[in-house]
């Protein structure tokens, strides 16, 4: 009341804005999207300080984030030092390291999904009561219970 007397509106998406953000869905996706970031950080750790040293150290001790190919500029022991030189570089080490944090990512989630499904599973096993009868089947049933008194 107090926008009427000083002459302020809303305007009218205001209040449309307002309950699409205030929408389960929306809320439930950008807790989604903080969560994933957050897991994004976390494989991150994962793949660059524990899976590329082992698995470097597996294929005989190459660091894929060095692993790089110079184009033009200065040919450089580490990419550090070639990216601080100015040099154009292929970063195929990097790429490695996005594809396997991508896969870590995705059997992450298909883990987790499918723990989900189990544990939806099981809460849908339980047996539900039976609905109630409508008014509909009710009748019916006087119906038929009537006519059955009456043939006997």
């Amino acid at each position: 009341m107090a926008d009427d007397k000083k002459g302020l509106h809303a305007p009218g998406w205001v209040g449309e804005f307002k309950a699409f953000i205030m929408r389960g869905n929306v809320v439930d996706l950008a807790v989604g999207v903080i969560i994933g970031a957050s897991f994004t950080g976390i494989v991150n750790s994962l793949v660059k300080d524990v899976f590329n040293p082992l698995i470097g150290l597996a294929i005989g001790g190459i660091d894929f984030s060095n692993l790089f190919v110079t184009l033009k500029g200065p040919h450089l022991a580490t990419l550090a030092e070639a990216q601080k030189a100015g040099a154009v570089t292929i970063n195929l080490g990097l790429f490695i390291n996005a594809v396997i944090q991508f896969l870590i990512t995705a059997l992450v989630i298909f883990w987790l999904i499918k723990a989900l499904t189990r544990m939806h599973v099981r809460e849908d096993a339980k047996p539900a009561a039976p609905p109630e009868p409508t008014k509909t089947e009710i009748l019916l049933q006087q119906i038929r219970d009537e006519l059955a008194s009456r043939r006997v």
